[in-house]
């Protein structure tokens, strides 16, 4: 399965994606920057970013609470 769940911009030529890839037979979250060329209007995927197994969504939902805790906390959020 490829999909795409969420973009958002990074700054003038580079934008977040989010998303479900299939990689070797295992299903992937891939969070990745996609960066745009100069005189391009396309983006394409840089290898900065972190693919990981669909198994490991409970711990990384997880991962992502406690950091938006923290933020809160801190008032950085």
């Amino acid at each position: 399965m490829e999909k795409t769940v969420r973009v958002f911009q990074k700054n003038k030529v580079q934008e977040i994606r989010v998303g479900i890839t299939e990689f070797q037979g295992n299903d992937l979250i891939d969070i990745r920057t996609w960066s745009q060329r100069p005189n391009a209007e396309e983006y394409t995927p840089t290898s900065k970013g972190v693919s990981i197994n669909v198994k490991l969504y409970p711990l990384l939902k997880e991962a992502v609470l406690a950091l938006e805790k923290e933020l809160k906390d801190a008032k950085l959020i």
